[in-house]
């Protein structure tokens, strides 16, 4: 299997960062500062219009938990459709249920609206109560792809599981793991070295830019409280490159 450099994006400058930094493909969502949230489609056609690059696009509708509503799951199905006719090569989607396992139930429709394209399990299962039975669901389920910290706030601190689902992956022949969460140049040297077979990983490579504004009126927050409106998150190529290069010159 080839290895993969994955960069989550959520603006049309981050996309052209991670294709400058040599991207082999984007996440695609808004709202990276909350997490991620689902992508807008014209965001998706103004990237396509402009690179060749394989685009999956981030299903979650809200910030918060993974338990969603009857109502929800409708909204990422409508989603997908319109991503879908929008050009979205894949889609990253997952739902648990209240005890914390894989739910199939919630899943199944957004799986048939994705029809035939490559589909992602997101960090659901790094918050579900088995990672090892939720990446066996998955499998079942027919996502190619587990995107994971190994069920820690960032994958250095979860080598442990990702061993354990790394092993899975080779000797079940399942889903790809792709590991995310901290992932920069320097953690993919590590990973490797400590995780040989490790080789798909997801980053976002994010600086933050200065506000361009002069005018900067003090203590009206637009969001969450405390949250820096005068910096704005943006890819940076250079960190993309130095990561490609930590993947591919091993």
């Amino acid at each position: 299997m080839a290895r993969v450099l994955e960069v989550c994006v959520d603006s049309l400058a981050s996309a052209q960062a991670a294709v400058q930094g040599g991207a082999d493909r984007l996440e695609l969502c808004s709202a990276l500062a909350l997490g991620g949230l689902s992508p807008y489609t014209a965001l998706l056609q103004q990237i396509k219009r402009r690179w060749d690059i394989p685009v999956r696009c981030l299903m979650r509708p809200r910030a918060g938990d993974f338990l969603y509503t009857p109502d929800e799951i409708e909204l990422m199905c409508a989603q997908i459709e319109a991503l879908r006719q929008c050009g979205a090569d894949g889609f990253v989607l997952g739902a648990l249920t209240p005890d914390g396992d894989l739910d199939a139930n919630a899943l199944q429709p957004m799986l048939a609206a994705c029809g035939n394209l490559p589909r992602t399990l997101h960090r659901c299962i790094d918050v579900s109560r088995d990672p090892a039975a939720t990446y066996r669901s998955a499998a079942a389920l027919g996502f190619d792809t587990v995107l994971t910290s190994g069920a820690a706030a960032a994958c250095t601190g979860g080598e442990a599981v990702l061993r354990k689902l790394l092993q899975l992956r080779n000797a079940e022949s399942a889903p790809e793991v792709l590991i995310g969460a901290g992932v920069n140049a320097a953690v993919i040297t590590h990973m490797r070295q400590q995780l040989p077979s490790a080789r798909a990983f997801h980053m976002s490579g994010k600086m933050l830019l200065e506000s361009l504004m002069r005018f900067r009126r003090a203590d009206i927050p637009m969001g969450l409280p405390g949250l820096d409106e005068w910096h704005i998150q943006q890819t940076d190529a250079q960190a993309v490159r130095a990561a490609r290069q930590a993947l591919y010159d091993l």
